[in-house]
């Protein structure tokens, strides 16, 4: 890609990876990403806002060869996607200054091998002027890094967010417009990467807002031309409020825990309460994530293995604890053949969880009459409990 102009003097520049589909060998990337870096001209002097990663150091490059002299180099978050090509970047320009927050100074010598003499620690509210332009910086950490921050152009009204509003999108088109396909890809980014951080986040929206954003340019997908878009996006998913929605994450050997979900989502469903249902060996885990985001209730189901819960729903209840979501209720159903500790095993896995356990329900073998009827009834309490809950999300 050419540089392209969001503003005057600033182009947005960086790679735009098609092919990539895996991040930290964990985030499924099904519409690739890109890695936005951002360089601003002032009348005196011109700064680079991030890099890119390292596998697409050479497009960078081509990008900043018409750049005769950069003044200052800013690093917004150490890792290596944003990162990873600043040594190159120094290299190339031995005048320029590496702007990064206090935090990220060590993290930049340790990973990339930074010359410490090359940086300047920015604390919150500091400025630098390039002439006619103003960068001011912003601390956001926890977004979702503890060294985070972002920068603020306001002669232009540019937030440069880095991870903070980003999605995980492959696109030529400079901006996000109101095309859908970008809000889902930052609410999966939101879900996957920024959920554990709610609290973090509602006091940086709260800095966010003080400003007079025009633009949101963050360091993965289009830059935001409509920024409330994004913002009310946001509120929304930091908030407490869950939907009337229930999500049951499962796996089955033989049959006889799948029968049960089937029974518990029929149920449910005739109740009025929305449901997911992700059979866990074949499911996207960023699906999942995304469902979390909003959903009231999770149920597990598992079927027991050497008298514990799973493989598959293991990690599932494990990814679950992690990402912190705002459920209010859980439950576990599933089967067993001769260990019943799957459901010990599983509240073990999730302290992070604040919610009421509605119900654990294990039957040995098939389902039977009686444990229909059981499931029938934890559908009763968990449609009781969403009673006054909108089905939105």
């Amino acid at each position: 890609m050419k540089p392209r102009k969001i503003g005057d003097g600033v182009d947005l520049i960086g790679a735009v990876d098609w092919n990539r589909r895996l991040f930290d060998s964990l985030i499924p990337l099904p519409e690739g990403t890109s890695y936005n870096a951002y360089l601003v001209r002032g009348k005196e002097k011109t700064a680079l806002i991030d890099t890119v990663d390292p596998t697409m150091e050479g497009v960078l490059l081509r990008q900043l060869q018409d750049v005769e002299r950069l003044d200052y180099l800013i690093s917004h978050h150490a890792e290596q996607d944003h990162s990873g090509t600043i040594p190159t970047v120094l290299q190339r320009y031995p005048e320029a200054k590496l702007l990064c927050s206090a935090k990220a100074r060590s993290l930049l010598i340790d990973h990339l091998q930074v010359d410490g003499e090359r940086i300047e620690t920015m604390e919150e509210g500091r400025e630098i002027s390039l002439g006619g332009k103003t960068l001011r910086f912003l601390s956001t950490p926890w977004v979702h890094w503890p060294e985070t921050i972002s920068t603020f152009l306001p002669e232009d009204g540019i937030l440069f967010s880095c991870d903070f509003f980003g999605s995980h999108l492959a696109t030529s088109e400079t901006f996000a417009g109101d095309d859908p396909r970008v809000l889902l890809a930052a609410k999966r980014y939101y879900a996957e990467i920024m959920m554990p951080f709610r609290p973090a986040i509602r006091k940086n929206l709260e800095k966010v807002d003080a400003l007079d954003c025009r633009l949101i340019a963050p360091s993965h997908g289009p830059v935001y031309d409509r920024p409330k878009t994004i913002l009310e996006a946001y509120r929304d998913w930091v908030s407490d409020r869950v939907s009337n929605l229930a999500v049951i994450p499962y796996v089955t050997m033989h049959g006889s825990t799948e029968a049960m979900v089937f029974r518990l989502a029929e149920t449910l469903a005739a109740r009025g309460v929305k449901i997911q249902i992700f059979n866990l060996p074949v499911t996207d885990i960023g699906e999942l994530a995304m469902s979390l985001v909003d959903a009231a209730t999770i149920v597990l189901g598992t079927p027991t293995v050497h008298a514990g819960p799973h493989p598959a729903a293991f990690y599932a209840a494990h990814l679950a604890n992690a990402l912190r979501p705002k459920l209010k209720f859980a439950a576990v159903i599933g089967s067993y053949g001769w260990g019943t500790k799957a459901v010990e095993r599983i509240s073990e896995l999730i302290p992070n969880l604040k919610v009421e356990v509605l119900g654990t329900l294990l039957c040995k073998g098939h389902p039977r009459r009686e444990d229909l009827e059981a499931l029938d009834e934890l559908a009763a309490t968990i449609a009781d409990r969403h009673a006054g809950l909108d089905s939105a999300g």
